[in-house]
């Protein structure tokens, strides 16, 4: 979505603007090739090689750019050391990034079946999916998928992962995705779409702790934007977009008293706006040559000005 992304950041030549997601860099360079002399990107992400990659790919931007390797959950603390004032702009582009999936050793994508059992978006973390399968209990993994996957199978997918590792150590995506065929019925296997999907997305949120990341930098999100600054957040299942959606809710309208109070007295002021209200999705155009936009919403908060 990246028409839609720079058209609602309203980039300014000299302004400041945060990419939390920096992936392989699409959105960032695009970005500060709008800026002028004074303007300044400041790229997160936690994994290592994304940002070896993205350094590569803006080093001609030289001081323009600078590139932290840290959660972008992390980004309030990070920032108030490196910015002498707070931004005109955030970007989050959730979820697996393109340059993760297409490397299978990552293992990411369900379409290859000698990957690993891996998911870690920073390689140097200990909790891996092979370790999730091996040895969450039951319970544990019953909950994990019918909460982050929203599987409606996930207790027999997780009596099946048990019952297999009872015999030998679960490693492969192919192996985890026999698994999965096995627990479902013919009906549900004849349908449009790759029955892992929902499975290899739960134990993706588990390993990353995605929703909880997602979580902590809602809580201060606000406060990192410039009167008039935009947040704009890109989401890819309806988990994260369900938070973001009823944060901005709150943001926009914050008043805690009662519906039939005549008038506010609560004192809590209106944060800014969302513009539009409803998301947007990607283009025809874009569906057809990037099928993972489909799912994609993106939504946008632009904070109050300075009276």
């Amino acid at each position: 979505m990246l028409t839609e992304v720079l058209e609602n950041l309203d980039i300014q030549e000299n302004g400041l603007y945060v990419d939390g997601t920096l992936g392989g860099a699409g959105h960032s360079l695009e970005i500060v090739k709008r800026l002028g002399g004074d303007g300044r990107l400041i790229g997160f992400d936690r994994d290592p090689r994304a940002i070896e990659a993205a350094g590569e790919r803006l080093r001609e931007y030289g001081q323009k750019v600078e590139l932290i390797q840290r959660n972008y959950s992390e980004m309030q603390n990070t920032l108030r050391s490196l910015m002498p004032g707070r931004a005109d702009g955030i970007l989050l582009d959730l979820g697996v990034s393109s340059f993760q999936l297409d490397t299978p050793l990552r293992g990411f994508t369900y379409r290859e079946a000698e990957a690993p059992l891996d998911m870690r978006m920073n390689p140097a973390e200990e909790l891996t999916a092979e370790e999730v399968v091996n040895t969450y209990s039951e319970e544990a993994l019953r909950g994990i998928l019918k909460e982050f996957g929203e599987e409606p199978y996930a207790a027999r997918i997780a009596g099946e992962i048990v019952k297999e590792r009872e015999r030998k150590r679960i490693r492969t995506a192919g192996e985890l995705i026999e698994l999965i065929r096995r627990a479902m019925p013919e009906k549900e296997l004849k349908k449009k779409g790759h029955p892992a999907k929902r499975t290899f997305q739960a134990l993706r949120i588990e390993v990353n702790q995605e929703l909880a990341e997602l979580k902590s930098f809602l809580a201060d999100a606000p406060e990192l934007l410039k009167p008039g600054g935009r947040l704009l957040i890109i989401t890819f299942h309806s988990l994260e977009d369900r938070m973001v959606k009823q944060k901005m809710k709150e943001w926009e309208n914050p008043c805690t008293c009662p519906k039939e109070f005549p008038v506010c007295v609560c004192g809590k002021k209106s944060l800014g706006r969302r513009r539009p209200v409803k998301p947007i999705i990607a283009g025809e155009e874009e569906r057809k040559e990037n099928p993972r936009s489909k799912s994609a919403k993106l939504r946008i908060f632009v904070k109050e000005r300075e009276e």
